[in-house]
């Protein structure tokens, strides 16, 4: 699995092992190990050393399966899955919140992952060994479906299903402000943030990006807030945040994209991730799971009204 992203003014001049820890969400010595095994291209040209310095608008490209694993992620039986779905190839669970998906620079352990590998320790085998059976990820604060391959066959499939946008993923957010359509799309290129690089943000160079809106409810108190259905065509870091907050209305509780205000606090960006559907690796049967709106969230709405009427349930 490689990912390619092209250097933003704010990484202008920076040392390539800093941009492929970014990029691959590893700690710098493990960006320059895997520079020094080839794992990295820059405009094409594979690099070595971790110290050249990049311009703006070079083309970084990371292979994700030369991520360095000294010690694979082991087994944590007190991580708590809400599993939805488990057969010979397909893991489907309901994220919690807070939980972070696999190990990284900052989480060893306590992920996602970990508590996977409790309950099957087979997935160690499945996909990239850092990040084994890996195939798409949601943000800490996000909750909701999320499929992890059980099996290679089905990793690859998987793989290869996200990347021609044939797997469905419909969330629910709660956004600041009224929308002037019920339904809308965003079709906005998504790269990283040109001031700060630890951002995502909608740029001219950044890869495509579409999200289709659909409002659902609509509230007065205590201020303009709307509960949107977002429906991702594709699936790039931040996506639905970045959007949401490019055409002004950011997601409730969303500090790092400007949605964390005093007139409705969140104790996380309202995210989640209602339903996903796919076609089953193995019988070609397609499957389709659907998680409710997760209490803290569920609070959140509560809490909004329609001037003069009922709250909203």
């Amino acid at each position: 699995m490689k990912v390619e992203e092209t250097v933003p003014s704010a990484l202008d001049g920076e040392r390539i092992d800093r941009i492929v820890a970014l990029i691959a969400d590893i700690s710098r010595a493990d960006a320059t190990r895997l520079i020094a095994d080839g794992g990295a291209c820059v405009d094409g040209v594979v690099v070595t050393s971790g110290k050249p310095r990049l311009s703006e608008g070079q083309i970084v490209e990371v292979d994700l399966d030369k991520i360095p694993v000294e010690e694979p992620p082991g087994p944590d039986p007190s991580v708590v899955i809400d599993i939805v779905h488990v057969d010979d190839d397909l893991i489907v669970l309901n994220k919690n919140a807070g939980l972070v998906v696999h190990p990284a620079s900052k989480n060893g352990s306590g992920t996602l992952v970990n508590g996977i590998l409790a309950l099957y320790p087979e997935v160690a085998n499945v996909g990239q060994p850092a990040r084994p059976g890996i195939v798409h990820r949601l943000d800490a604060g996000t909750t909701g479906m999320m499929v992890v391959a059980r099996s290679q066959r089905a990793y690859d499939s998987l793989v290869d299903a996200l990347t021609e946008h044939e797997v469905g993923r419909e969330y629910v957010a709660l956004a600041w402000g009224r929308f002037d359509s019920p339904t809308a799309t965003v079709d906005a290129a998504i790269g990283r943030h040109p001031r700060d690089p630890m951002k995502m943000a909608v740029v001219n160079n950044g890869k495509w990006a579409r999200t289709h809106l659909a409002v659902l409810q609509e509230f007065d108190e205590p201020a303009a807030i709307s509960l949107v259905q977002c429906t991702l065509e594709t699936g790039r870091t931040h996506q639905i945040r970045v959007h949401l907050a490019a055409v002004g209305h950011p997601v409730v509780g969303d500090s790092t994209y400007g949605g964390a205000k005093s007139a409705l606090k969140a104790p996380r960006p309202m995210l989640h991730a209602r339903r996903l559907t796919l076609v089953h690796p193995a019988t070609g049967e397609e499957m389709s799971w659907e998680a409710p709106v997760p209490q803290d969230m569920a609070e959140v709405i509560a809490k909004c009204s329609v001037a003069g009427g009922d709250e909203s349930q």
